[in-house]
């Protein structure tokens, strides 16, 4: 095992980028496809129209998350073959491949504990639209609404004490 490394962490490769892109579509794939499988193989013993329905919204989330991470990570090509551009990194740290990721795996879980426990997981669902709403807020909103007024430039401190006085002058 080599050494931690201290400092700046190295960047990667537009090869290597496009080889993690692959093994992380695969892998999430695949998870996908088992959850799928054996709430189906439990859907057909036990089924009502809330599972059905519900089963059927969690395969178009799979296809929308899947289709969306394929075509972020969609590497671009020369017409001699050199990879001209690798495409978006997945497992990038607060990327969003890191959110699509999370809707799957949240999917995923809803799914089979819904299947194998309760239909009361669905609710877990709920985490997506939380999360949704956090991050705006503290990315986006809570800046926005918590930023600290600007400060006055020299040019607005002349202004003022010029507009003081003529105030000073008419009374």
């Amino acid at each position: 095992m080599a050494p931690p490394q201290k400092g700046k962490q190295g960047t990667k490769g537009a090869k290597q980028i496009v080889e993690e892109n692959v093994s992380t579509l695969n892998y999430y794939r695949n998870m996908a496809i088992g959850a799928n499988a054996l709430s189906l193989i439990i859907l057909v013993f036990y089924n009502s129209y809330i599972s059905i329905f519900l089963y059927l919204f969690s395969c178009v989330i799979y296809i929308g998350a899947y289709q969306f991470m394929t075509y972020m990570a969609k590497a671009k090509y020369s017409d001699s073959g050199q990879l001209l551009d690798s495409g978006v990194d997945l497992n990038m740290q607060g990327g969003i491949g890191e959110h699509v990721k999370d809707i799957i795996i949240l999917t995923a879980g809803c799914q089979l504990l819904a299947s194998l426990v309760s239909n009361y997981f669905w609710l877990l669902w709920l985490l997506a639209p939380i999360r949704g709403f956090w991050l705006v807020w503290k990315n986006i909103l809570s800046p926005y609404f918590f930023q600290e007024a600007p400060l006055q430039s020299e040019a607005d401190e002349k202004k003022q004490r010029k507009l003081e006085r003529k105030l000073r002058r008419q009374h």
